[in-house]
């Protein structure tokens, strides 16, 4: 019982010194918080809009305590531009995380590594060998081989009137292509362990999401009091498991003349007596699982909720589909080659990502030293946040902002690749996503697939306007409910 006081009694004082250091500096406003666990429990179910509500009230920088950790919430374009473009080298850092201490290797994986040389490596070896246009234009023949099967099925099911769990089905697309990427070959449920792979992977996402008090008070991380450790530790047993199996394979059975999997590329990198990258097993097993996450429930997401937005909004799907019938024609299927001449399927993704980024919050940067932001100071240590998803629905930056309007892009040069603050579903500068145009191309490849093959209606009478768009939170934000459909085959073959 001794401990437990001695170790309030440390984390008091760590909480008063911290006041006493910005007793008489200008930090943004924000709300009090309670001592010790500051405003941990004002974040509730779902944390962007919490802290959406929050910023209406003190402003688009905003400071509060979470747990002991001082934080600073961005939500409008203009903000976030200074913490991403004006002072990006100081808001470069990344903080300490529980989850990626265990599953990202000590965090090794590029997403939570710190920054400096070795995140400089990582990042240059994903851009230029991983996700090079070069390297996504040749993986795909195996994205249309995927996309076809899944095709073929819908087909089937429009034969017999029957409806489509359209939700859990690109969602096996989105998994398979990844693993054919990452790995070289699809994985079934029962490869990884008892629980299923993509169990196993959805619980890494829900563990790389979970709020780990130990990430906010540190001073009890080992007390584990949420059991969230003992699971991390659990998983990430599993997975290094599974992917020294991987690794092992690849090394038995290299091929040559074929296409590189991501493995492939990285094991040449070991083997080299170069090794210009630096890899060693941990960095490559830490750059596998990044891979999977980032590419597996991003893309789904994304394609689940544009779909959905077409379904509740019949106008945009019936002119969308117009456009594919005079780019495409109703003779043969949409191919990659075709999607640069779709500027409305463009207008539409771009309309998804912003009312529903795949990431609502950004993983938390941390100020590697003190800094002044717009006359606030901005303690080092601080964490900062920023609200993707929040800039989405800024008023003073889109008209109607609630409103799923694709149109509003129009005559507008606004894009997502990070040039334009008001919408960055993949992030900015320093830190951003390096998959972006892998997953603006899954994205948009079925998503045009879908609408063009098939006419589709909801089942049981259901009506366009009652379709459900609740929300759940993670590292990805997900629908809550599945979207089940009835398809009805459109093309003339």
């Amino acid at each position: 019982m001794a401990w437990i006081w001695a170790s309030l009694a440390f984390v008091a004082l760590i909480f008063l010194l911290q006041w006493l250091s910005t007793k008489n500096k200008r930090l943004p406003p924000g709300p009090r918080g309670f001592p010790i666990f500051g405003s941990l429990h004002l974040l509730g179910k779902f944390p962007h809009r919490a802290l959406h509500q929050l910023a209406q009230k003190y402003g688009p920088i905003m400071h509060l305590r979470l747990g002991l950790v001082p934080t600073i919430v961005v939500s409008s374009p203009e903000a976030a531009e200074l913490f991403l473009k004006t002072h990006d080298l100081v808001f470069a850092g990344r903080p300490p995380h529980e989850a990626a201490r265990y599953i990202s290797y000590g965090q090794k994986g590029m997403a939570f590594a710190q920054y400096g040389s070795y995140w400089r490596n990582m990042r240059k070896m994903c851009t230029v060998e991983l996700l090079s246009s070069l390297k996504i234009t040749s993986f795909r023949p195996m994205r249309m081989e995927e996309l076809d099967l899944l095709i073929k099925y819908i087909q089937e099911a429009a034969q017999e009137r029957v409806a489509v769990d359209l939700s859990a089905k690109v969602s096996s697309l989105s998994a398979d292509m990844s693993c054919r990427m990452v790995f070289g070959k699809k994985y079934l449920d029962e490869d990884l362990d008892e629980r299923g792979f993509k169990s196993v992977m959805q619980e890494v996402m829900h563990l790389s999401a979970a709020p780990h008090l130990g990430d906010y008070i540190p001073q009890i991380a080992a007390v584990d009091l949420q059991g969230l450790t003992k699971r991390m530790k659990s998983i990430s047993k599993v997975l290094d498991v599974f992917l020294d199996k991987i690794i092992d394979e690849h090394v038995q059975y290299q091929e040559k003349g074929k296409n590189k999997d991501f493995v492939d590329v990285m094991l040449s990198f070991m083997k080299s007596e170069e090794n210009e990258y630096l890899v060693d097993q941990g960095c490559m097993k830490a750059t596998m699982l990044d891979m999977l996450v980032g590419s597996m429930d991003t893309s789904a997401t994304v394609i689940d909720w544009a779909f959905s937005e077409l379904i509740k909004n019949p106008r945009v799907m019936e002119k969308l589909q117009k456009e594919l019938e005079e780019v495409v024609g109703k003779q043969r299927m949409v191919e990659e080659s075709d999607l640069e001449r779709l500027e409305y399927l463009d207008m539409v993704v771009k309309e998804t990502l912003r009312l529903h980024p795949a990431g609502p919050l950004m993983i938390p940067h941390e100020a590697t030293e003190d800094c002044v932001v717009n006359d606030f100071h901005i303690p080092k240590k601080s964490h900062v946040i920023i609200n993707v998803w929040a800039i989405g629905r800024d008023p003073k930056a889109w008209t109607d902002a609630e409103k799923f309007y694709p149109e509003r892009f129009v005559g507008s040069d606004i894009d997502v690749r990070g040039r334009d603050f008001q919408l960055i579903p993949f992030g900015t500068g320093r830190r951003s996503c390096p998959g972006m145009q892998l997953g603006l191309t899954v994205v948009r490849l079925v998503l045009a697939q879908l609408v063009h093959c098939f006419d589709w209606e909801l089942p049981n009478g259901i009506l366009p306007s009652e379709v459900d768009m609740t929300e759940e939170f993670g590292l990805v934000l997900c629908r809550s409910k599945h979207l089940v459909a009835i398809p009805t085959y459109r093309l003339n073959k």
